[in-house]
């Protein structure tokens, strides 16, 4: 693992690292001060190449890690992270983009767990509907891009309540001859990862990949349990427990969604986003965007279905409480 840059270093004149906020086996993820706009912090992530590997190999990465950065670069989207810069030092080679603050949703389900209770299914889908925007437009990019380490702890909300994708690695066109796709660098994690992704770099992965990723970090969020992996299930099929029979309160549809988005096979899944947005939101508008734990009544009323069930259970407490006057 490469050795951490230290507090108060500077890296080309600029950047002022301020302390590690995330560590991997390439590399660090550092909060830093952009010292020539005051006030604002960014994100470097670091990414040393693994220096056994013959030079030409490292040469290739390096100049493939230039191509990839300026394809991030170029995304815009107020659920992603705007890649601002990127450059080298020595071995290592950086991306800078902005600093996203909040916790991420792994945080939040952990919290509500010790607390012995489950994440708010509304305001779990009021997350998915942001990542659904976030992955439609990365789907739709030319080449498409794929994320492929879509989990909780990649996703992040801030004060505000508004979601964002982070973690990017390094996006990689697949070899000639395959079907042009752009997906990111690594395998991701395995209790998220579909089947055709274990396969490495020579394995299919396209859209339904992350929408298996989708639907397994939706299954931990609303069940605070994580999901059998996909490698399991292909053994044992049984491993994969229904969501609602671990917390009942997940509605049918969220919890058929879910199991369609988590399907083995990737014939058998949506084949888009917007495939798996309308399963699992229906025709709902865009849920409303609120920060942690602060759904208000106003918030239910604008969904059709939270709002037909509240006014039942409203109409039935006011004929309760008249038949109680009337006695």
């Amino acid at each position: 693992m490469p050795v951490p840059l230290k507090a108060g270093e500077v890296l080309r004149g600029r950047y002022r690292v301020r302390r590690i906020i995330g560590q991997g086996g390439m590399g660090s993820i550092y909060l830093a001060d952009d010292l020539r706009l005051e006030g604002r912090q960014c994100a470097l992530k670091e990414v040393e190449h693994d220096r056994t590997l013959p030079q030409e190999m490292v040469r290739e990465a390096r100049d493939q890690f230039l191509r990839e950065a300026t394809v991030l670069a170029r995304l815009d989207h107020p659920n992603l992270p705007k890649v601002s810069d990127f450059f080298s030092i020595g071995s290592r080679d950086y991306l800078v983009m902005d600093y996203v603050p909040g916790k991420d949703l792994r945080t939040l389900m952990l919290e509500a767990r010790q607390e012995g209770r489950f994440l708010m299914e509304i305001e779990v889908l009021s997350w998915a509907s942001q990542l659904c925007d976030a992955l439609t437009y990365l789907h739709s990019q030319e080449p498409p891009i794929l994320h492929r380490d879509i989990k909780p702890g990649n996703l992040k909300v801030t004060p505000s309540g508004l979601l964002k994708l982070v973690d990017f690695g390094l996006v990689k066109l697949l070899a000639p001859g395959e079907v042009t796709i752009t997906v990111l660098q690594g395998q991701g994690t395995a209790l998220y990862t579909p089947l055709e992704q274990y396969g490495g770099d020579s394995g299919h992965t396209d859209a339904r990949s992350d929408i298996y990723s989708f639907g397994a970090t939706l299954y931990h969020l609303l069940t605070n349990q994580a999901p059998a992996d996909a490698r399991d299930r292909f053994l044992n099929p049984e491993n994969l427990v229904p969501p609602r029979a671990i917390n009942s309160d997940i509605s049918l549809r969220t919890e058929r969604a879910i199991l369609w988005a988590m399907s083995l096979h990737p014939d058998e899944r949506p084949e888009s986003i917007e495939r798996f947005r309308q399963s699992l939101l229906g025709d709902r508008p865009t849920l409303p965007r609120t920060a942690h734990h602060k759904m208000t009544v106003a918030d239910y009323l604008r969904m059709p279905t939270e709002r037909a069930l509240l006014m039942a259970a409203l109409g039935i407490t006011a004929v309760s409480f008249i038949v109680t006057l009337l006695r």
